[in-house]
């Protein structure tokens, strides 16, 4: 049975999709399958992993708001664990059309619970609002991801995000948890990055990773080839970063247990 996943932030440029792609990919690299839904009517899930939004006929649009098998959606990638539910440009009208339907903020797990015993994880790209597709991917989530970017104006719009979590929480998702708030575009040589990372961990503590995804130029040209940054440069920071991600995660959720030598240091 899957375990769910959402990666949201409603804050633009933090990181979230490429965290998205890379998590889905590294789990699937050890040996997770793994279904990476991109909730993003920009779908850039959907072209990172070399399909052409433009093409795709069938996505989570077509699932949302008509009675479709999801398993027709759901495309191979050329990575053994990894499929793709992807998306494509009509999704920006999807909320429109959902406004009338009975339980709302339900169509995405109901769709996810009829597939959810194929996977181990499904990742939830989620798009940069807090709008209805949004809402029901908190819904049908165990958990959420939060990248926070190491910058400037890193914590703005966090508090409103985490009282939205609370929301769905209390009236939609009682077990939806926080899985981590993950810190990205860090460079160690900036005293703003620093400062943003122990005032997160300050605020938020346990909360935080201990992974911290740095900056770094590969994770920005991987999607010009269409592929994960694991697959385009395997010993790149990014590629060492979300490794470790997704071996934190699999650690945390009692899926594996990692010695001090097996892990790769950052």
């Amino acid at each position: 049975m899957a375990k769910i996943i959402c990666v949201a932030n409603q804050k633009g440029g933090v990181g979230k999709t490429t965290t998205a792609i890379n998590l889905a990919y590294s789990l699937a690299v050890l040996e997770n399958r793994v279904l990476l839904v991109d909730g993003d009517p920009q779908a850039n899930s959907t072209s990172h992993l070399g399909f052409d939004p433009k093409n795709v006929r069938l996505g989570l649009y077509e699932l949302l708001v008509q009675d479709l098998n999801p398993s027709d959606a759901i495309l191979d990638t050329k990575y053994e664990y990894l499929k793709i539910l992807p998306a494509n440009i009509d999704l920006v009208g999807a909320e429109i059309e959902m406004i009338d339907l009975p339980n709302r903020e339900r169509v995405l797990d109901r769709i996810l619970e009829r597939i959810k015993k194929s996977y181990d994880f499904i990742i939830v790209d989620c798009s940069p609002s807090l709008g209805l597709i949004t809402t029901n991917a908190l819904a049908a989530a165990n958990s959420v991801i939060i990248p926070v970017q190491c910058e400037y104006f890193a914590l703005e719009g966090l508090g409103k995000l985490l009282n939205t979590i609370k929301i769905v929480q209390r009236s939609i998702n009682p077990n939806l948890e926080i899985e981590g708030l993950l810190l990205t575009m860090y460079d160690s040589r900036l005293r703003l990055s620093n400062q943003v990372v122990e005032e997160v961990k300050l605020h938020f503590q346990e909360l935080v990773f201990d992974t911290i995804i740095k900056r770094n130029t590969t994770l920005s040209e991987a999607p010009s080839y269409g592929v994960p940054v694991l697959e385009h440069d395997a010993s790149a920071t990014g590629s060492v970063g979300y490794l470790n991600l997704a071996r934190e995660i699999l650690q945390k959720n009692g899926m594996t247990k990692i010695s001090e030598e097996e892990r790769i240091i950052q």
